[in-house]
């Protein structure tokens, strides 16, 4: 499959598809790092994947107490 075969695709479904796809990147990304032996780390990875979630209105209102 080409980058432009895969990018019409993606500019096809809603953005809650979007999103899932891109958590499922992000989830073999970080099981292909896991399995690389050079120890990388997870948590950009997160970050990347979750950032539109977190930074959030909804979410800065449910943590401001914490």
């Amino acid at each position: 499959m080409s980058s432009a075969m895969l990018l019409a695709e993606l500019e096809s479904v809603p953005e809650e598809t979007r999103r899932e796809v891109l958590d499922f990147l992000a989830f073999l990304k970080s099981r292909h790092a896991a399995s690389a032996p050079s120890g990388e780390s997870l948590l950009p990875l997160a970050q990347t994947a979750w950032a539109e979630d977190w930074s959030s209105p909804e979410e800065d209102e449910a943590w401001k107490d914490l």
